[in-house]
Order: C-alpha cells, then structure tokens, then sequence
C-alpha cells in the first residue's frame, strides 16, 4: 500500500569518480521520479555558463599597431599571433582577478606556450605553439588576463585597455563538457527512483568538481532572493552525509534481542529473519504473510516491537532507511 507523504524523498548518495585530472563523473541518487531532471538541467546550464575561469582580454605588441599587421622576423602575421594567444589556457597563480604579464624574446626560437610561465601565471596546455621567430627576430608583448566567466567580444573591452593595445575576445568558460544522464534506481521494491551521472569535462583551468560546486554555489545564491522575499531561510549549507553508523546499528541487532518464545522465534528463524532491522522494515501485513506464523505469534512480535519503540507509529527516516537496508544486503552476502 502506498504511503501517504508529507515531503519529498531526500537523496541520500553522492560519489565522484575522478576519470582524469579534468574529468570527473558526480552521481547522486535516488531522487523520486522526475525530480532528478529537475535539478540536472539547470545544473548543466549553470556548470557551462557559470564556472570561473581566466582569459587573455588584451595584448600590446611592440611595432604592430592593429591586429593586422606584423613583425619583422616573426613567421605569423599578428592576426595568427593573436588566434594562437587565445588558444592558450592562462591560470593566474594568486587570488587576484586580473595581472599584466609582459614577455621578450629574441633570435630564433619556436615559441610555445610553456615559454610564457612565469611567477605570476601558470600554463595548462604548454605546448602550444604561439609563433616562430628567425635569428634577427624581437618579440615584446604585454598581456593582460583577467578572471571571469562566459564569453566577451572584444567590442566590449575596447573601453577597458589602454590605448595602442588590441583587445581580444574574451572566452572565459574552462568547461570542455557537461553531460548527464538519467537511469532508474531501486530503492527496496520500488523502481520508480531515479540516479543522476555528471560527466563534466574542463581545459584544466579548474577541475571539474570546482566546476560543480560553483554551478551548486550559483544555483543556492539565486534562489536565496526567494528567501527575502518570502521570508523563508533558504540553506545555502551543503549537507554533510554521516559517516558514522550509529543510527543504524540497533536495527542490526538480531530478533533474540526482542526475547520471543521459542515458537515466535523459530517461525521467523525459518522466514529467514535474523535482524531487527528486518522486522522494522516491514508493515504489519507483510509480518502477517511470514508462513507459519499464528496469530499468538504475530501478536506477541508486534508487542516486543512496540516495547523496543518501534510500533506501529514508529517509522523510519529516509536516510535510515536506506543505509539500514544496505547494511542489512551486506550482512546477508
């Protein structure tokens, strides 16, 4: 029969798998039916247009004063100079938002991406190449990179560089990939439970779990404007999972701890119901259906049960109830 509710079933695992250094797998589960997609879509929107990442804004190129033009003895026009600068995945080292960079190179030399790390700023994907220099080569360029997320057209910026200075399209998003995936979760007899699967991949800028918990820090920070308006205290907490069992472990206890005659006992030694847990688990019908057991016997397990406290207005929270019926498949292996 199914139970009258009063809230939602609360989600009770979480677990990452980290594939790679910038690729992670996050799985929560089991939500109710259609809850899972409701939480997944607007995460996904979020982890892509919301994470933090950095990007060059502008560059100062000694004797180029558009990005049309070029420097005598480097093999790139400016303008692939520039496509290259952008493709590179600056981080800066400290927590500030925005740094000056400048660079000097000389003679020939390929230069690479790596070439530009320096105590301020640090390269992810170093061996890019930015350009190729002959011997009578000299290359000066300042950069300015800055934090931010999503994308700005360099229309935007023109107003934030300095003069004689190009600025560039900002693409700020160190996310690669957001994906999810829903698929149907048991939770004891009932299929109708839903488990989420994130795989979410970034340039390496942030890992791809910062990518999550700032799409998660995003998401609670908007909804708190509901709090304040309607005077309800939103937590913005996140909720730490227990690693202790002591909420479960009388429920493992064995039916002998309820002191039942030898008859009561044995009818549901033959059941196969060894724990307290097993009896909590189950409704009065379903102790009724146990084969062999009379209605002394029932009657006396309900009275040892609600002796103990867990009667027929005792009832078990979500959380309990899942780890108990895990613990109690463990036991049963």
């Amino acid at each position: 029969m199914k139970k009258i509710k009063v809230a939602p079933f609360m989600p009770t695992e979480v677990e990452v798998n980290e594939v790679s250094e910038n690729r992670a797998e996050i799985i929560a589960y089991p939500f109710e039916s259609g809850y899972a997609v409701t939480l997944a879509h607007p995460l996904r929107r979020l982890i892509l247009s919301s994470s933090i990442g950095y990007a060059p804004i502008s560059v100062k190129i000694d004797g180029a004063a558009h990005e049309f033009d070029n420097i005598r003895g480097m093999h790139e026009d400016v303008a692939v100079f520039i496509i290259n600068l952008k493709n590179i995945h600056f981080k800066i080292k400290d927590e500030s938002e925005r740094v000056e960079v400048s660079y000097s190179f000389t003679g020939h030399k390929d230069i690479i991406a790596e070439d530009l790390n320096n105590d301020k700023i640090e390269v992810v994907n170093g061996d890019l190449h930015l350009a190729t220099l002959n011997e009578d080569a000299e290359l000066n360029f300042t950069v300015v990179i800055t934090k931010g997320i999503g994308y700005v057209p360099s229309e935007d910026l023109a107003s934030e560089v300095e003069p004689d200075t190009i600025p560039l399209d900002a693409f700020f998003t160190p996310v690669r990939k957001a994906n999810y995936k829903i698929e149907p979760v048991l939770v004891e007899d009932n299929p109708n439970y839903e488990k989420i699967t994130f795989d979410i991949m970034t340039n390496s800028q942030i890992g791809p779990v910062e990518a999550f918990t700032n799409a998660l820090e995003t998401m609670n920070k908007q909804l708190s404007v509901f709090g304040g308006v309607l005077d309800v205290d939103i937590n913005t907490t996140p909720v730490k999972r227990s690693t202790d069992d002591s909420e479960v472990k009388p429920f493992l206890q064995t039916v002998d701890a309820l002191g039942l005659s030898a008859r009561s006992f044995n009818s549901l030694d033959r059941a196969g119901i060894k724990h307290l847990g097993e009896l909590v688990l189950m409704n009065e019908s379903e102790i009724k259906a146990i084969k062999n057991l009379g209605k002394k016997s029932l009657d006396e397990i309900n009275e040892c049960l609600a002796e103990h406290g867990y009667g027929a207005e005792f009832e078990l929270s979500d959380m309990i109830r899942v780890n108990l019926i895990k613990k109690l498949e463990k036991l049963k292996q």
